[in-house]
């Protein structure tokens, strides 16, 4: 094998940190801090833990579903800004901006009406960890809050979306840096009581993510406008929402398997912490502890996913698919790399971050075991994040349609309910094999880049 097929020069890197770095300290921080808000939340009980747990993993279903609606305007405007075409990135922006919004109020009115059923599913005896009614309580609490924040995201989200496509990577890292850094300081006031203010608990912690909300949504907002010259998809956007016919039907016909299928993943990802809260509430707390190391850090090949689809975007766009395959497999090379160094920092969080949490020794035995996990299992899911952006790029979508949230769907989830009902292997054990399946979809998804089935450039004259 060379070697040298899969390492590129300083010019390469030069141009994926460019975009990559933004936004992996931006996801750095903001996970940090998450990490923090989680701890101060652990601070005050197992119930507060895990009722805003619950809640986030719920929340996470409407992130994902934002960022898969944006998904498939993003695609072409990626590829619109590689060929120059101004016209269509506008038309792009204002289709991100209607879908978006739409699925904001769909989400605001399924959580009013079923959110405490929603919250139910998760709460089953099986530990000797939790009160299921004091749980029940506090994610009802927190959701109540949170819900009043899910516009000031979604709006962020359109714009930081936007702005990436047309390589203006920083001013959403700056923004997010300040909204986290609000959220962390108001975290600590109003969670505690400092300052004078009441001891609030998850409320506090409610109130200070939909304050930060707010705060990055208008730094965003402003940055964009007050340099509109450099935001050429946000010049003229709002002087109507016209999008032509033709290009409607192209970006719903790429981008809704990447909607439906980011929606699906997330809700399968909710799945599958259903499926362990059968276990009991000590469970589906050890595993808020282990997710929040594992999003402290797998941020490094996350973030490195949302560069390559980018910049990969912008080589097919200019015609090059040449060039795009050899970038790829670099690409997924790097990333691979990071997942490495990611593992090892997750591993080495594992025998001491859990004593952080105010839980019991049953909780935090658990959180240990699950973080070891996903330590090891890093290196295969940057490789698989690295493949899943690269067929995107090129607007398979129906490929990681099937490659992503059917595979969860058909085999993670009915495999974890399957040994979780029926083996006699402790929850540690069957975490371990069900979360290391995803092996073979990598596999997969490295076949899949190498036959070049993703080489494709969609986008045409805009009218």
């Amino acid at each position: 094998m060379n070697l040298k097929r899969f390492i590129g020069d300083r010019a390469f890197y030069r141009s994926l940190l460019s975009v990559s770095v933004p936004i992996i300290i931006q996801n750095s921080i903001t996970n940090f801090i998450s990490l923090l808000d989680n701890v101060m939340v652990g601070q005050i009980g197992t119930e507060q833990m895990s009722g805003v747990s619950i809640v986030n993993q719920l929340l996470f279903v409407f992130n994902l579903c934002i960022f898969g609606a944006l998904s498939g305007a993003g695609l072409f405007g990626a590829q619109f800004f590689g060929k120059g075409d101004r016209e269509g990135l506008r038309y792009a922006y204002r289709y991100k901006f209607i879908i978006s919004l739409l699925l904001c109020a769909l989400a605001l009115g399924l959580f009013l009406l079923l959110g405490e059923p929603l919250i139910a599913l998760y709460l089953h005896e099986g530990s000797e960890t939790g009160d299921l009614v004091k749980t029940m309580q506090h994610a009802k609490e927190y959701l109540a809050i949170s819900l009043i924040g899910l516009f000031p995201y979604t709006v962020t989200q359109i714009y930081a979306s936007s702005l990436r496509e047309v390589k203006h990577t920083l001013p959403p890292m700056v923004a997010g840096v300040i909204g986290v850094s609000v959220n962390l300081s108001l975290n600590y006031v109003l969670i505690f009581g400092k300052l004078g203010f009441p001891a609030l608990g998850v409320e506090g912690a409610a109130i200070a993510t939909v304050i930060s909300r707010f705060v990055e949504c208008t730094l965003i907002i402003l940055w964009t406008h007050l340099h509109a010259d450099q935001c050429p998809f946000i010049v003229g956007a709002y002087r109507s929402l016209r999008v032509p016919k033709d290009l409607v039907r192209a970006i719903t016909v790429t981008g809704m398997p990447l909607l439906i299928n980011e929606t699906l993943w997330a809700a399968g990802q909710a799945m599958i912490l259903q499926c362990y809260s059968l276990c009991g509430i000590a469970t589906v707390s050890a595993m808020n502890i282990s997710g929040t190391v594992l999003n402290t850090f797998s941020v490094l090949y996350i973030a490195t996913g949302s560069a390559i689809s980018i910049l990969l975007g912008h080589r097919l766009g200019s015609g090059d698919k040449e060039k795009a395959m050899d970038d790829a497999r670099k690409m997924i090379a790097f990333s691979a790399a990071l997942g490495v160094v990611a593992g090892l920092l997750i591993a080495a969080c594992a025998f001491f971050f859990p004593n952080f949490y105010n839980t019991t020794d049953e909780v935090r035995t658990l959180a240990t075991w699950f973080t070891l996990t996903v330590a090891i299992g890093a290196p295969i899911h940057a490789i698989l994040n690295g493949s899943y952006f690269t067929l995107r790029s090129g607007g398979k979508t129906i490929i990681t349609f099937l490659f992503d949230s059917v595979y969860v769907w058909a085999i993670t989830i009915p495999l974890s309910l399957c040994m979780i009902l029926y083996s006699p292997l402790p929850v540690e054990w069957i975490y371990m094999i069900c979360y290391n399946t995803e092996i073979f979809k990598c596999i997969l998804g490295l076949v899949l880049v190498g036959r070049g089935v993703w080489l494709n450039s969609f986008t045409k004259q805009t009218s």
